[in-house]
């Protein structure tokens, strides 16, 4: 039997459904054309990369009580595995739709509002502003409390970081899916659909050993 999950007392039901809604509020800040999509290999400094960005986050929010908790997810997280060199992070905070209680505060630690999806766990994203040339990025993702995708952000990081097999799988269709979206003009919109048949997968190994499904 595997461990319990720390996931925020996220329902089991919730954590095994997928919520693909294409999102008709969504919003994006005006940026400048989408590079190429870059998979390089992993770089031991991003951990520290991540420490130094959550401890900014963390003391940008913790004054007001919108922190919630904070995680190093996405492939950067997981050693040995090739990555965007973009660093990954979950932050949950009190109330997602509450903006003016983390926008500013996060804009002030350096962090911009790039993409707003109401429908979709509430789902908030912002971008490191002004990052130093040669630096990774950050896209921070923001969530509320006992968020299913979160758990499941969670779950997927920790299961490869444990399984060389699936995590061999994954990062050969990241290279591929990067290769085939870079040919055709594709956005990482399109290279993270690539990928999903995969991911999908490796979700459904995950929640069949817990018994989930």
């Amino acid at each position: 039997m595997c461990p319990p999950i720390r996931c925020q007392s996220a329902a089991i039901a919730d954590i095994i459904t997928f919520n693909d809604v294409k999102d008709p509020e969504l919003w994006t800040r005006p940026t400048e054309p989408s590079a190429a999509i870059e998979i390089v290999d992993h770089d031991p400094a991003w951990a520290d990369q991540f420490a130094e960005a959550a401890h900014q986050i963390r003391g940008a929010l913790t004054p007001s009580g919108a922190f919630g908790g904070i995680d190093r997810v996405g492939s950067t997280s997981m050693p040995g595995l090739p990555a965007k060199p973009i660093i990954d992070i979950a932050l949950v905070v009190a109330d997602p739709s509450a903006e003016d209680d983390y926008v500013p505060a996060l804009a002030e630690a350096g962090s911009g509002l790039t993409l707003r999806e109401p429908v979709w766990y509430e789902h908030r994203m912002f971008k490191q502003l002004d990052s130093d040339p040669g630096q990774p990025g950050c896209n921070l993702h923001v969530f509320g409390p006992r968020c299913a995708e979160v758990a499941r952000m969670r779950l997927f990081r920790d299961r490869l970081r444990e399984h060389a097999g699936e995590r061999g799988a994954y990062q050969s269709v990241k290279r591929t899916s990067a290769a085939e979206s870079n040919a055709v003009g594709e956005t990482v919109m399109g290279y993270n659909a690539r990928k999903q048949a995969v991911v999908r997968e490796i979700y459904h190994c995950i929640f069949e050993a817990r018994g989930w499904v």
